[in-house]
């Protein structure tokens, strides 16, 4: 049931934020040669790699993850985007050695996967291993979490939500404080840009888009519910546990999240 969840919170933010996917596919994609080898670190549900092939045509696109379930959604997207002969899937723990059998890449991406890595370091110093000379890393990293609810009580409760998600993080030792330029820079990269993205969306009401954007609500408040039953008060959680009730029924909902994008290149020579 996790599983199924997180999957439907990626499909939903592949939907909802598309324009966002759709503008850092093709920024990175300006950048490489068109019958490139792209390794998708970390893949998820696939967004990026379907991105990718699809702005690449020409390109071999290897998706690599350590849970077999999220690759077999990513290949039956593959198939019902016609995609299916250009992108592979390849199960690995990237926390140990890379599998064997991959052969350098032109560009290795990694959207919001760095930071669940045991070893950063280690993590971008095998990625800088795997990229030929003058290969491209394109890391992009969450600056802030989708937030919803822009009425004050419901501000406010999120607010309290992010705070204690953001506790729980640092107690599971996920790396979202990472400095990660300094990281390329130690593995020997130079960096060649940074962007930062800012959306706020809000739909019109009743539109295909507004019913997306209550449903990766829904999905999104009730993973904290669940995760988050210990570390909210009692009535914290039953007001959230009424907010969750409510969404269908909201016209006033947005998505504000933020995120950053690094592309940095190994020398060439």
């Amino acid at each position: 049931m996790a599983h199924e969840h997180l999957a439907d919170l990626l499909d939903l933010d592949a939907v909802v934020l598309s324009e966002y996917h759709r503008e850092v596919a093709e920024w990175v994609s300006a950048h490489l040669p068109e019958r490139g080898r792209v390794i998708d670190v970390g893949a998820g549900t696939g967004t990026g790699t379907i991105a990718l092939a699809r702005q690449l045509p020409d390109a071999e696109v290897i998706a690599l993850d350590v849970d077999g379930e999220m690759l077999k959604h990513i290949q039956d997207k593959a198939r019902a985007s016609g995609l299916a002969g250009r992108i592979r899937t390849v199960q690995a723990d990237l926390d140990q050695a890379w599998p064997d059998g991959l052969k350098n890449a032109d560009l290795v991406w990694a959207a919001n996967s760095l930071h669940h890595m045991h070893d950063p370091a280690h993590a971008v110093a095998q990625i800088y291993q795997m990229l030929r000379p003058g290969g491209l890393l394109a890391v992009t990293e969450l600056e802030s979490f989708p937030r919803f609810l822009a009425d004050p009580a419901g501000a406010a409760l999120e607010e309290r939500i992010h705070t204690a998600m953001a506790r729980g993080r640092d107690e599971a030792g996920m790396h979202m404080h990472e400095d990660w330029p300094a990281r390329f820079a130690e593995a020997g990269f130079a960096v060649e840009s940074e962007r930062h993205f800012a959306i706020a969306l809000q739909p019109p009401p009743g539109s295909p888009m507004a019913a997306s954007v209550a449903r990766y609500a829904m999905v999104t408040l009730s993973r904290a519910r669940h995760g988050l039953a210990d570390k909210l008060s009692v009535d914290d959680i039953a007001e959230l546990n009424a907010q969750v009730l409510a969404l269908p029924a909201r016209d006033d909902l947005t998505v504000r999240t933020s995120r950053k994008v690094w592309l940095a290149r190994k020398p060439a020579g």
